[in-house]
């Protein structure tokens, strides 16, 4: 019987979002950037010579079904795991099954992990050792960065491909292939989606096809058959499978409006700030969308002239996220006020792109030797580590190069006089009295 057949109960159970996860590279939607033709990942896998890797990306953006088409494409064996419950024990065992299928059978072993970020040392120090031999060959999937979530050793061993969100335009195709797809899809119970119903979908799904796929049959499913026996789809059904409603303006006005709320941080015009914050929000827009901004605004535009305004922007979020709309509209309306009142200085910014400039034009690993771990160095290393001044032992500060020789003379953050910066720059200068 074939897999896909809708007379298999099993199957017709499983969610659009399942049925429609893509079983080749052919199919698969979207990270052209890192399965593209030619690219190094799709060679790996075509060649069944891929790597341990972490899959790190939004929601819905493909980490799995990739892991998936690796593992069909394959000849080696195939371990799902979810770190967050799965044990040491589970890993052990994991392990075992793959050093004996290489051992008997010459057969690799690919471990996908989910949410692998959840990892905990202990589960990761069990796993290390297989992964560093090439007994097990580690598939990652994860939300959050690993760089900063996982333990570097496994990241140390693994190769980081970088997912995007989808664009509107590929979630837009895969619910209109969805909708013709027979095997699949939804083709065989006759259904018309208004386009209009598929762009609010494809637009509000923020990236995520799989928040998309759910909507569309929710969508279906759920609006009764027509007297011509076909199921009509209208921009009200969308709207009320996906629980936001169609923007009130069309895409040019809606990015006009943003740049509006953003120029009007900027220009510290907390009225502007608020109408065009509530225009986004209640014209149907994303209000996290709004908060994003407003975090970076408050770091960009206000930064070190009152360090408060990152604080409440962020507290802002939180309070959102556990009070929900209207409620969480309060904190954010507070939060907007409090960045365009607030003394500004984007002096954050242009020390951070001075930084990233040298980082990667100049960049110099030659680390004075004081500043250097000697945790693990020979007796030379030890040495010249007692040449580290430690501020607290001088008063609080000491003076002393960080720098690199070739960036010694380099300053990337200079103070305004606004604000709270003219407290910085009055102790900028009471160091630079006491060299």
């Amino acid at each position: 019987m074939d897999l896909f057949d809708f007379n298999n109960n099993e199957e017709r159970a499983k969610p659009l979002a399942e049925r429609m996860r893509a079983s080749t590279l052919d199919s698969f939607v979207g990270q052209k950037h890192i399965v593209g033709e030619g690219s190094l990942l799709r060679r790996a896998i075509a060649l069944d010579r891929l790597g341990s890797c972490i899959f790190w990306g939004p929601p819905g953006c493909g980490k799995t079904t990739l892991a998936n088409v690796i593992a069909a494409q394959t000849n080696a064996e195939f371990v799902r795991l979810n770190a967050v419950s799965s044990g040491v024990a589970d890993v052990k065992k994991a392990v075992e099954k793959a050093r004996d299928s290489l051992k008997l059978y010459g057969r690799r072993t690919y471990l996908l992990l989910d949410e692998c970020h959840r990892f905990s040392k202990t589960q990761s120090d069990s796993l290390l050792p297989a992964v560093e031999q090439g007994t097990i060959l580690l598939i990652g999937s994860t939300t959050e960065n690993p760089y900063a979530s996982m333990t570097p050793a496994i990241v140390s061993r693994c190769r980081v491909f970088e997912f995007r969100a989808l664009s509107t335009e590929e979630i837009r195709g895969a619910l209109e292939k969805a909708l013709t797809d027979k095997r699949k899809g939804l083709g065989d119970v006759s259904a018309k989606v208004d386009g209009d119903a598929l762009d609010h979908i494809a637009r509000t799904a923020n990236g995520d096809l799989r928040t998309a796929y759910n909507a569309l049959e929710l969508a279906v499913l759920t609006t009764s058959v027509g007297a011509n026996g076909e199921i009509h789809v209208t921009l009200k059904d969308a709207e009320q499978s996906i629980q936001r409603k169609s923007l009130a303006f069309n895409e040019d006005k809606y990015y006009d409006i943003i740049s509006a709320f953003c120029k009007s941080l900027r220009g510290s015009d907390s009225s502007a700030a608020l109408y065009y914050a509530m225009r986004i929000i209640e014209g149907g827009g994303d209000p996290l969308l709004v908060i994003r901004r407003l975090i970076a605004h408050a770091a960009e535009d206000v930064g070190m002239a009152d360090p408060n305004a990152l604080v409440m922007a962020v507290s802002a979020l939180t309070a959102f996220r556990n009070m929900g709309y209207p409620e969480g509209l309060l904190p954010l309306s507070q939060a907007i006020i409090y960045v365009c009142e607030a003394e500004k200085s984007n002096s954050v910014c242009t020390a951070m792109m001075r930084a990233r400039k040298d980082a990667v034009e100049n960049s110099d690993d030659d680390i004075p030797r004081y500043l250097r771990d000697s945790s693990y160095g020979d007796k030379s290393a030890k040495a010249e580590s007692q040449k580290y001044l430690f501020p607290h032992d001088f008063g609080g500060w000491v003076e002393q190069q960080y720098l690199p020789d070739s960036l010694k003379d380099h300053v990337y953050y200079e103070p305004t006089e606004n604000g709270y910066e003219k407290i910085v720059s009055e102790r900028r200068k009471k160091r630079e009295s006491a060299k």
